[in-house]
């Protein structure tokens, strides 16, 4: 091993046109610039089948990201795991779906069917849902109902309205004289619902409240709310507030205790809390009224060591030989780091959908709590504290392999403002030429990557009219190596996310497990 090595993912930092929509170029990033001038890259796949989706049409996203960063493979991930297992029937014939739908049938119980209402794939798509009601039918289930979150985020900004109506055509479809099928509530998933890491639990007892007390202003369909409140308010979707549907002053439904309840997102980290939230008898987050239980699944188990949720209807990826089972084999400390936005980026998906560590001697993990704040207003967020504690850690010479996750690319790309996406990445490249400053003081070598593209594509143009795009790009992302001592060569060839883990154990002297994506080096 010629000199320790720091990793930093610059999260949502692709390849983009060049425009005037490409945040990366149009921002100014002198670090960013010289390493492309003066050192070895190349350009890698971070979306579609390079990450375990089912096409090369489907967006790249951070976890999966960060599976393949850190585990050096290619598994089937999310919307292809759930599609194989709608496909070939078994997901209808697990104990799970069969003891959620005869509950329904034999009991008089409702199912609710909760997620993200589009075909992003990123944390759902709709077709799963689809095919979940009409099999829920043909179990025998007489009352199901819908709990919209609208994207905007993954799919184009405003169009909620097309996912509404393919779910409509399809709930009046199954409905008749003795099935009722219908949306009963529903709100942007930034505004309820869909938090992660506990950044923001009001958020989730706001969707608690919408979805299973059916408190909030009513509507008498969800065309009508969206239509209303982006009137109103002039929101995209993802920041639509909540909404009820309701008849006659009262709402269409409610998610009574005893009912079976299922959270048809399969990605995990916006899932888990309110999974917390339907499963734990000790929840303590929030006030949630009467309640004393549902039968309720998830799409996927999210925490598989946490045991969140208890019952899922589809069996996730085991994945072995990680990058950091391969380092604490060989005795290598490491150092893992973001804020709260990305720090399970760095730590549970980087280490193959694993809570914990592998050896407690070897790992260290830091979390900067992310601020609760709109990112177009902090584009900042915490890369500055970021910054001063991967050079304070690299100061100390006690770690042989540093990690870092800098989240702004990704998570004011996702706000669609172009001026704070450039303020982001400019303070990314200030954090990048801090951490380069003290590898040259200290010794180290420096990789430099992302997880997918998000800030190189904030506008899109389609049929001649040009709009904001709030969704991950399908750009690739750069890897560079960056050590004026020694002289690294990147082979020529098409690589993925994948190809990390490979090329940095080869830069360490280490061998590979067979498993894996070869080395760029």
């Amino acid at each position: 091993m010629k000199k320790p090595i720091v990793l930093v993912i610059m999260d949502g930092v692709g390849k983009g046109d060049g425009g005037s929509g490409d945040a990366v170029k149009v921002a100014n990033t002198p670090n960013l610039d010289k390493l492309f001038a003066q050192c070895p890259y190349t350009w890698l796949k971070a979306h579609g089948t390079a990450v375990g989706l089912p096409s090369d049409e489907d967006m790249g996203n951070s976890e999966v990201g960060h599976n393949a960063l850190g585990c050096g493979q290619v598994y089937s991930q999310g919307a292809k795991l759930v599609g194989e297992s709608i496909e070939n029937g078994s997901l209808f014939a697990s104990n799970t779906w069969i003891d959620l739908a005869k509950n329904c049938a034999e009991n008089g119980k409702a199912m609710h069917f909760i997620g993200l209402l589009s075909d992003g794939n990123v944390h759902s798509n709709i077709s799963h849902l689809l095919a979940l009601l009409r099999h829920a039918k043909q179990d025998g289930v007489k009352k199901a109902f819908c709990h919209i979150l609208l994207d905007g985020r993954d799919v184009p900004a405003t169009s909620a309205l097309e996912y509404v109506q393919q779910l409509e055509d399809v709930l009046a479809e199954l409905s008749d004289a003795e099935h009722t099928y219908k949306i009963a509530s529903g709100g942007g998933r930034m505004q309820v619902t869909m938090d992660r890491y506990e950044a923001n639990w009001a958020m989730v007892e706001t969707g608690w409240k919408t979805h299973v007390r059916a408190e909030g202003r009513q509507f008498p369909d969800a065309k009508t709310a969206i239509e209303t409140y982006r009137e109103e308010l002039g929101c995209i979707d993802q920041d639509l507030p909540a909404f009820v549907i309701a008849e006659n002053g009262e709402p269409v439904a409610k998610i009574e205790n005893g009912d079976s309840v299922v959270l048809f997102n399969f990605r995990g980290d916006r899932a888990q809390e309110i999974s917390l939230a339907f499963d734990r008898k000790d929840f303590d987050k929030f006030d949630r009224g009467d309640y004393t239980g549902v039968k309720f699944a998830g799409m996927l188990q999210y925490d598989g060591d946490l045991n969140i949720p208890e019952n899922y209807l589809v069996q996730p990826p085991v994945i072995t030989n990680t990058l950091t089972e391969v380092l604490c084999a060989h005795g290598i400390k490491e150092y893992a780091l973001s804020e709260t936005q990305k720090y399970g980026h760095v730590t549970y998906f980087w280490n193959g959908n694993r809570s914990g560590k592998v050896d407690e001697a070897l790992e260290v993990y830091e979390e900067i709590p992310s601020d609760v704040i709109p990112f177009d207003q902090a584009p900042a967020m915490k890369a500055v504290e970021i910054t001063e504690k991967m050079v304070e850690n690299m100061a100390s010479k006690k770690f042989d392999f540093l990690r870092c996750n800098f989240p702004n690319g990704d998570m004011v790309g996702h706000t669609g403002s172009m001026e704070a996406v450039i303020t982001a990445m400019e303070y990314v490249d200030k954090g990048l030429g801090a951490i380069l400053e003290a590898a040259e003081k200290y010794g180290y070598t420096v990789c430099i990557t992302a997880d997918h593209g998000n800030a190189d594509q904030m506008t899109e143009t389609k049929k001649g009219k040009t709009s904001v795009r709030t969704a991950h790009s399908l750009n690739p992302v750069p890897f560079i190596i960056w050590d004026p001592d020694t002289k690294y060569e990147i082979k020529d060839g098409e690589y993925g996310l994948a190809n990390v883990a490979p090329t940095i154990v080869k830069m360490m002297g280490f061998e590979a497990p067979a498993c894996w994506e070869k080395s760029m080096i």
